[in-house]
């Protein structure tokens, strides 16, 4: 198995070991070769993982492309939330205090390379450290308060940042984690059967109407599920239940998301989980996975600042132009003319070092095939805005956008290839609740994006299924809630 170490810059991995290749992070991203060999482990120690860094794309399209990255692109999300990594690691105070006890400052730093110490008496609390935040390289502080050690935060490290002296153990550290040894994380078992519904009341574009609420709501009792509708500020709450059902917009740098990965470490089922919130909310992670499993798509250019003359030649005008995080319409922009092409472009690119550029594919209206728990639960027609080029058209009208009808379809009415790529689609994701958006055009299929958290309103993709479509939800709840308890496996990862 190839092992991959990359880097901003090649003299910022310094230290020799056989076997291993140094890739500069902009030349992994970029050049096709990186991404043919399937098997292999990629280490990122780029000096930032921050949100649309060089370092964040190196971990999310390592995943895309079925390598095997440390750390994933959840573990960046945790690394910049101190909530978020004080809670998963609340249960080390014993290791912190016997760790720390010989100590006599007010303050420690403690460095972790690959899941070691350099000084063995540290090995026990490094080891359970690097369990729960899985990067290469990290730095942990700790303060002193009154007669106990509070352990304040942890962060990355890049390679730049070892100190001299710690080098030739970095080397050995590095070479046996190559060889395959790693410990494993411990997961937590929820034991109860209270939902929570997370929303926001004052979204105006929800993902379910108040009506679709409800249905939900009594679905839940009805399958023996004590529904609970929570808010953002009930974030503290998230241990009382058994399970999470997010029903409002969900963002990779947003509050949902926080949600989603504080529910997994407490143990509860989640829908949508953290990982499938990261993968369908970027663009860039969906253009490059359904690109490596050849599902078909509009022509596609991933955009960075050294290849946007390829744009007209390779799309063609007009074109569309996605920031990698856009949803429902927003974040999508079409350029008609070059010098209008030019001008989008560079906006995007002053905030993400990646962008998606695709062709234009004009149809009355888009598929959308609707998958929970790898299955069909719905297929929709959703029509294009009137007078426009997308679903939705923001800025007009009474509630500040407009928006086409949507039309539900029973699935074995809709045409079975449009069903089959959706489905096969959504599964490349995980097994959460995906909607799956696809053009057809004549007799050519295009998937335009796989969507988590997707619309279910009451009076629109109930259509076909009424009721039976919010029972099912919840009861795919209940099975998992149920597997959790009796630790069983439910078919498929959470």
């Amino acid at each position: 198995m190839k092992v991959l170490i990359v880097v901003d810059g090649v003299r910022d991995w310094p230290l020799d070991i056989p076997g291993v290749t140094v890739v500069p992070a902009r030349a992994y991203l970029t050049e096709p070769a990186w991404g043919e060999d399937r098997g292999a482990r990629v280490f990122n120690l780029c000096k930032s993982y921050r949100y649309q860094t060089l370092g964040y794309y190196v971990s999310l399209l390592a995943e895309a492309r079925g390598h095997k990255p440390l750390p994933r692109t959840h573990t960046l999300e945790d690394l910049h939330s101190r909530g978020l990594v004080r809670l998963l690691t609340q249960d080390l105070d014993e290791a912190i205090q016997r760790s720390l006890a010989p100590i006599r400052s007010e303050r420690f730093e403690l460095s972790i390379y690959f899941g070691r110490n350099v000084a063995s008496r540290h090995g026990r609390l490094s080891r359970q450290l690097f369990n729960l935040i899985q990067a290469p390289l990290l730095r942990a502080q700790f303060e002193r308060q009154g007669e106990q050690w509070q352990l304040m935060g942890v962060r990355p490290i890049a390679a730049s940042d070892i100190p001299p002296q710690h080098m030739e153990f970095v080397v050995e550290a590095a070479t046996e984690y190559f060889s395959g040894r790693r410990p494993a994380v411990r997961r937590r078992v929820a034991t109860r059967y209270d939902l929570a519904i997370l929303h926001d009341p004052a979204d105006p574009e929800p993902p379910s109407n108040p009506r679709a609420m409800r249905k939900f709501e009594k679905a839940a009792l009805a399958v023996g599920l004590e529904p609970r509708l929570i808010t953002r500020a009930d974030f503290g709450r998230l241990a009382e239940f058994d399970a999470l059902f997010i029903r409002d917009t969900t963002f990779a740098d947003h509050y949902t998301y926080r949600f989603s990965r504080r529910a997994e470490a407490e143990g509860l089922v989640v829908i949508d989980d953290p990982d499938s919130i990261l993968k369908c909310n970027n663009k860039v992670y969906l253009a490059e996975v359904l690109a490596r499993h050849n599902l078909p798509t509009p022509r596609t250019l991933l955009v960075h600042r050294d290849n946007v003359a390829r744009i007209v030649p390779e799309l063609g005008l007009p074109c569309v132009l996605k920031q990698p995080d856009s949803s429902f319409s927003v974040g999508v922009t079409k350029a008609q003319a070059e010098d209008e092409l030019l001008a989008r472009v560079g906006a995007l690119l002053e905030k993400s070092e990646l962008i998606i550029a695709q062709e234009w594919l004009p149809t009355e209206f888009d598929w959308r095939v609707g998958v929970l728990d790898r299955r069909v639960l719905f297929v929709c027609r959703y029509y294009m805005a009137p007078g426009h080029w997308q679903i939705v058209k923001h800025g007009v009208g009474r509630r500040g956008y407009v928006e086409g009808p949507t039309v539900a379809v029973a699935a074995d009415e809709a045409p079975p290839e449009v069903v089959r790529l959706g489905l096969r689609a959504a599964n490349l994701i995980g097994d959460g609740f995906y909607g799956v958006d696809i053009k057809q055009s004549g007799g050519r299929l295009a998937i335009i994006e796989i969507n988590d958290n997707p619309n279910v309103d009451a009076g629109n993709e109930d259509g076909v299924l009424k009721d039976a479509l919010y029972r099912e939800v919840m009861a795919v709840f209940l099975r998992r809630i149920e597997a959790r308890k009796h630790g069983t496996a439910h078919g498929g990862p959470q």
